[in-house]
């Protein structure tokens, strides 16, 4: 269940065939070390990046994923190693992580929507969302039939009357006014996020949890049950994880996603957020619970079967168009936008919903190509 389009390669494991001549200390410890040796070169790599953008980026999210397997590690093996310095240091790199995926979600956020107006609207890329509008008479978005509607779903969005010179063609007054809101409102949360990531790396609690990542990358403090044969200890914690993945699945309404153009990711489009939030919870329940599962293969079965790995990207579609859909009904309800504003961004909401659907097909799609989860193997 491991995939190699999600996960990393190059950080030792011990092989499966070596589980049987170590103790479940052993092994787990050398996982454990080799991600903290990822964390510390990460954030080495991040504090020579300077102002270099891109590869500071790519530090972060380095240093993301060396914090989420850790923390998901510790999580998973919590009866091998010693319980309250496991749950303090799972709580602070929760903490950094979050904390520094805060820009890269807003920046990719801004991009997606963009994106998604720009195809909808027939013309790309969007205009500068500062740039001037010189636009007169249409004022709203063309629907098909003459049909209007603050969140509709269907047809393009319509053409701009005059719009401010572009090589690229013309977008309607909604949908260039609808990418400038998202884009001051997104860009303002990306500006923030960053000062609170910069603010972050400079505090005495993230120097303490630096501390701690160096002292794990050479020493783990385990408890008495890590004495054990790798065999054994491992794969009861990992087989519960596996478990409760699985009864998470099968909690899915799943039958409803096999059928495309089933509307159930929109049938909440007109309620209040918190609706949709509440349908979508349990999908980014399985998300978290699958990587929790593919990381507790890392440690205990490399060579897994990569079908799971799909699945968790399709998962992630689902996040990024569920979170993006809500940006935009967000941005809908900014008090006294124009009519015209207010659909573009209800047919973009719509838009997304149908993303988070063809993500739930997807999965569902990928999910049929096994029936249960293999088993975790042990030699």
């Amino acid at each position: 269940m491991h995939s190699p389009d999600i996960s990393r390669h190059d950080a030792p494991v011990v092989p499966a065939a070596d589980l049987a001549a170590v103790t479940a200390g052993e092994a787990l410890a050398r996982y454990l070390h080799a991600q903290a040796a990822d964390f510390l070169r990460s954030l080495r790599l991040h504090s020579e990046s300077g102002a270099e953008a891109a590869g500071a980026a790519e530090a972060a999210r380095a240093l993301r994923r060396a914090a989420r397997r850790i923390s998901g590690t510790l999580h998973t093996f919590r009866p091998l190693v010693d319980p309250a310095w496991a749950d303090e240091l799972r709580t602070e790199l929760t903490w950094l992580s979050a904390t520094l995926a805060q820009e890269h979600a807003c920046a990719s956020r801004l991009g997606r929507l963009l994106d998604a107006l720009s195809r909808l609207s027939g013309a790309s890329p969007l205009p500068s969302a500062r740039g001037e509008l010189r636009t007169r008479g249409n004022d709203a978005l063309a629907r098909p039939g003459g049909r209007s509607g603050a969140m509709g779903a269907s047809g393009t969005l319509g053409a701009l009357g005059a719009a401010a010179p572009r090589v690229t063609g013309s977008l309607t007054v909604g949908a260039a006014r609808a990418g400038a809101l998202l884009e001051r409102q997104l860009t303002l949360a990306r500006t923030r996020a960053h000062s609170a990531a910069l603010q972050a790396l400079g505090s005495s609690r993230f120097h303490a949890v630096a501390d701690a990542v160096a002292v794990l990358a050479s020493e783990l403090p385990l408890s008495p049950a890590a004495g054990a044969p790798a065999t054994e200890a491992l794969s009861h914690p990992a087989e519960l994880t596996e478990r409760r993945l699985l009864e998470a699945v099968s909690a899915l309404p799943l039958g409803r996603a096999a059928h495309p153009y089933n509307a159930e990711a929109l049938v909440h489009g007109l309620a209040t957020a918190s609706a949709e939030e509440t349908q979508d919870a349990p999908w980014h329940q399985v998300r978290l619970l699958m990587r929790l599962h593919r990381y507790a293969q890392e440690v205990l079965n490399p060579e897994a079967d990569p079908v799971l790995g799909r699945a968790g990207l399709v998962l992630d579609r689902h996040r990024d168009a569920a979170e993006a859909a809500a940006a935009a009904a967000a941005a809908a309800r900014t008090p006294r936008i124009a009519p015209a504003t207010a659909y573009a961004l209800g047919v973009l909401h719509a838009d997304q919903r149908h993303e988070v659907e063809a993500a739930r097909f997807a999965f569902q799609q990928v999910w049929q190509l096994t029936t249960a989860v293999p088993a975790v193997t042990t030699p």
